[in-house]
């Protein structure tokens, strides 16, 4: 097999790109299904709503320490967000 290290790059981008995108739009579904606002989820795991929003956005991608304090808030499991 040839090694083409620009197509190996492309796949992981791509991967993080559908990754995020997953990530963001059930954030969001079990965010409203709570009836919170982001201001609500941002108090109960202590972050900005700025960067909730930003999450939201799929401007910013956050650790998995972050990503479980929200499944925690959210009452979902970890894996209900990917």
């Amino acid at each position: 097999m040839v090694y083409h290290p620009g197509r190996q790059d492309n796949d992981v981008m791509r991967r993080n790109a559908i990754i995020t995108r997953v990530l963001r739009s059930k954030l969001k579904k079990y965010r409203r299904s709570a009836k919170m606002t982001q201001e609500d989820l941002a108090e109960k795991v202590n972050l900005s709503r700025a960067y909730i929003g930003y999450i939201e956005q799929g401007r910013n991608v956050p650790s998995l320490e972050t990503l479980e304090k929200i499944a925690k808030a959210l009452r979902v499991k970890l894996s209900d967000l990917f």
